[in-house]
This record gives C-alpha cells, sequence and structure tokens, in this order.
C-alpha cells in the first residue's frame, strides 16, 4: 500500500460494538476483549509501535437510542460519552493484564479513574512505550468517536489512524457488501473519493479533517485475529484512504 512498515505511531479506532460478541449476553465479552488487548500488547512489544487507542461505546449506549425516545441531543451524547469510558476502563484492565502498562485520558474531567487528556503527557507516555487509551470522545456532543479519533491521531502527530471494523466489513467498499453480493472491496481510495461516492468509511467530519491535515486513513476487520499485526507490518489488506 506504499506505507513503508513498521509505522512508528498510530492511532487504533475501536468501535464498541467490537467489545461485545454475538455469542455473549453481557454487553461487553471479556474474551473478545481479552484477544484485542493481546494483539495490541504483542505488536506494541514485538514492533515497537507506539499505540494509542480510542474507544466507542455502541456496545452500552448510542446518541441515536436517545433521539429515538425523544431526549435532548447533548445528553444523549454525553451519555455516549461516558460509555467509551467503561469501555476504555474494561481494556486498560485487558492489557495491563498481558503485562503491557497502559494509561486512560479522558476529555470529560474523572480523575478518580483516568487522567485527564493532555496531549503533550499523552504523547510522553507513547514514548515510554506505554498504550494509551483515549475515551469520551472530543469531550462535546454532535462528535463521533470515529472524530475523535482522527482528532487525537492529528494532535498526537500519528502516521497513520487505523479503523478497526466489526459485523463482516473488512474494508470500504462501493456498495454495503451485506445487500448487494456483488460490491466490490475497495483497496486504495482517495479522500475525495470517499466524499463524492459517499462512501461508508467514518463520518464526513473525521474524513473531512483527516483529508485536510494529509492523515492515512487504513480500515480493516480487526475481528480477524491476526489482521493488526499485518496492518501494521503493511501487508495489503482493507482499504487505505489517502
Amino acid at each position: 500500500m506504499n506505507l513503508p512498515p513498521p509505522w512508528k505511531r498510530v492511532v487504533l479506532k475501536l468501535s464498541g460494538e467490537a467489545f461485545a460478541s454475538d455469542a455473549a449476553d453481557e454487553t461487553i465479552d471479556g474474551a473478545v476483549v481479552e484477544r484485542i488487548a493481546k494483539e495490541i500488547a504483542e505488536v506494541r512489544s514485538e514492533l515497537g509501535t507506539e499505540m494509542a487507542v480510542v474507544v466507542g461505546g455502541g456496545n452500552i449506549w448510542r446518541g441515536t437510542t436517545g433521539l429515538a425516545t425523544g431526549m435532548e441531543r447533548a445528553t444523549a451524547d454525553y451519555m455516549g460519552m461516558l460509555a467509551t469510558v467503561i469501555n476504555a476502563l474494561a481494556l486498560q484492565d485487558a492489557l495491563e493484564r498481558q503485562g503491557q502498562p497502559t494509561r486512560v485520558q479522558t476529555a470529560i474531567g474523572m480523575s478518580q479513574i483516568a487522567e485527564p487528556y493532555i496531549r503533550l503527557r499523552a504523547i510522553r507516555h507513547l514514548e515510554k512505550g506505554r498504550v494509551v487509551v483515549f475515551a469520551a470522545g472530543t469531550g462535546n456532543p454532535f462528535f463521533t468517536t470515529d472524530t475523535a479519533g482522527a482528532l487525537r491521531a492529528v494532535e498526537i502527530e500519528a502516521d497513520v489512524l487505523l479503523k478497526g471494523t466489526h459485523g463482516g466489513a473488512d474494508g470500504v467498499y462501493d456498495d454495503d457488501p451485506r445487500t448487494n453480493a456483488d460490491a466490490r472491496l475497495l483497496e486504495r481510495v482517495s479522500f475525495d473519493e470517499v466524499m463524492a461516492w459517499q462512501l461508508r468509511a467514518m463520518d464526513l467530519t473525521a474524513i473531512t479533517l483527516c483529508k485536510e491535515n494529509d492523515m492515512p486513513i487504513h480500515v480493516f476487520s480487526i475481528m480477524e485475529p491476526g489482521n493488526l499485526r499485518r496492518a501494521l507490518q503493511g501487508e495489503q489488506i482493507g482499504t487505505l484512504i489517502r
């Protein structure tokens, strides 16, 4: 994909749904989180890549759920931000049990359980070999965790934003592969094409932010074991947007 591995610093964006499992009744499937944490810890140790993670909260609460019941949008979004903190703590616990030092930083202050988001402190953690998990989105309603992932990637000067997908999607397609069997996987696509063709990659704000700051996005399935390592080593999996 013409990006020389290994990348020095990356941000991995995980949706909250990636932490759940169809086989489990719980909102967070411990086995799934442990498997993801094990892969993150292994590539951090073996490849030396500085790893930051942005987590969503859709397995616990989505702002649109509240909107459907008449809830005020800002309130629903703040609830979603709190849901991401729960997932961040679950991931931190799993990473620490793998022997990987981890720090959670939140965009909403909650000093008893996590650090506040401070850009230079986050970079220092990464330089010391710690995984940094960014939670609570951007700290503002009306913005998705996709946008938070793009923002943090730009802020900490990452080399690439990795979008780990779930639900069978292994990249960006020219149509919805769940409804169109002839949908074609796009191995490489430009930011302009994503916007012009309204492709389902990330939300428009995130795409625009990455385009304006020349931040490539690599979209691939995080549910396939070993894909994180493959992405970090520059293998041609999923879709590269740049």
